[in-house]
């Protein structure tokens, strides 16, 4: 266990490291349990080895260099898909998405390459963006897909995303919770017996137990990756947006509101004998690569223009809100969306270390001034509220104030030249 000296606050590694290999901070968060999260929670940030290379790296590295057998894991998937085939349901495998990059790839692979009948899901975000939504259209339209669109409580996922925003400084909370269980309550109200999910998180730095599916038992798996999140606590004490539910109905507000929001139990996915599997176990999961076969298969489109905060026009295009997602991130983390984008790119060796860091000189951490409007009416802020809240959130040893303006104390530019000297 880490001495509490050198842990500061969110519970982060005081010295900030970046990874030999991909330029990743050692702040960078993994994931965490959603309803326990307020402004207290401390995080559990990625690891590094002792040579400073991060756990994503290593991960990343084993798929590419042979440790992997990927015709062995083609081979287990066709057993899987093949168990299902003769399933008597209209569906007999669901999919969640947005007709992004991996859900095209995802569902279209399931569908006309191993023969499954997959119903997509989508968690409506936010707020479309016109590409978002061009998208979404041209996947079901060109891709040839059923769809069951949900949009929660608009009043309800307002009201949620600021006070997540305000109690966390984590716009993108409730969306992200919210898309997560679905899912399985669609596979649940469906019949559905099998939910794929895409890539494995460890592919971004967290350990899982299990990289072939989601968990049951807590203790098992990484508190974010369960499908038994909550069972343990009292519904009254679960944590929506930083807030227990018992806050929120003190405010007015019915504990039904919050329940498109909450985890299906967990004796449901055994009533059903519900499977979740991570199709990124079975397959190589480049995001790269995804891309071009969304565009050839299910007209994907790509951004007109470059996405505020980094660098390219095709990931995370979908809704207004997700830029502040990213730049929150970088405030509380120096963590922003040119190092998540470009780290990820690094490790599958689509651009090189020098340029990555290049990348987050430029981008990371640059303000989505052209979703500003939509967003601060979303969550019914003021500019200056934002500005101001958002400097409550910095990390003292991450952020320093310098000629009326904030800085990284040690960003990784700076920090590999001083290595390298």
């Amino acid at each position: 266990m880490k001495n509490k000296k050198q842990i500061g606050r969110y519970g982060l590694p005081l010295e900030v490291k970046y990874c030999e290999k991909c330029n990743v901070t050692n702040q960078k968060p993994t994931s965490i349990n959603e309803y326990q999260h307020d402004r207290d929670t401390l995080q559990i940030p990625i690891n590094f080895d002792k040579n400073n290379i991060c756990y994503a790296c290593k991960v990343i590295e084993e798929k590419w260099k042979g440790a992997v057998d990927w015709k062995e894991r083609e081979k287990e998937l066709i057993e899987l898909c093949d168990r299902y085939k003769n399933f008597k349901g209209q569906y007999n495998c669901l999919v969640g998405g947005s007709g992004g990059k991996d859900s095209a790839f995802q569902s279209h692979m399931l569908k006309y390459k191993y023969g499954m009948r997959p119903l997509t899901v989508t968690w409506a975000p936010h707020v479309y963006t016109d590409i978002g939504w061009k998208n979404f259209q041209n996947w079901i339209n060109i891709g040839g897909f059923d769809n069951y669109l949900f949009t929660p409580n608009g009043k309800i996922h307002r009201y949620l995303t600021r006070r997540a925003t305000i109690n966390i400084l984590h716009p993108y909370q409730p969306f992200i919770i919210g898309q997560k269980n679905f899912a399985a309550k669609l596979a649940y109200s469906f019949n559905i017996p099998l939910i794929f999910y895409g890539e494995s998180v460890s592919d971004y730095g967290t350990k899982l137990g299990n990289a072939k599916q989601f968990s049951t038992k807590i203790e098992d798996s990484h508190p974010g990756f369960t499908q038994d999140p909550i069972s343990s606590m009292n519904i009254k004490d679960v944590k929506l947006g930083g807030d227990p539910i018992s806050f929120h109905i003190e405010q007015g507000y019915n504990i039904n509101d919050f329940e498109c929001f909450l985890p299906l139990d967990v004796n449901k996915f055994k009533e059903k004998k519900i499977e979740t599997h991570f199709l990124g176990y079975y397959l190589k999961w480049v995001p790269q690569e995804n891309f071009y076969y969304a565009v050839e298969n299910t007209g994907f489109q790509v951004n007109n223009e470059r996405v505020e905060g980094t660098y390219q026009k095709y990931a995370g295009i979908d809704d207004k809100i997700e830029g502040f997602f990213y730049y929150t991130a970088h405030i509380k983390f120096g963590y922003g969306r040119a190092m998540s984008d470009s780290t990820m790119e690094v490790r599958n060796g689509h651009i090189t270390k020098e340029e990555g860091l290049g990348l987050i000189k430029q981008f990371d951490g640059e303000f989505p001034k052209k979703h500003e409007k939509d967003f601060l009416e979303y969550i019914s802020m003021t500019r200056e509220k934002f500005d101001e809240l958002c400097d409550k959130f910095r990390p003292d040893h991450i952020w320093e104030r310098k000629s009326n303006r904030w800085e990284l104390k040690n960003p990784p530019w700076e920090y590999f030249e001083k290595k390298n000297k």
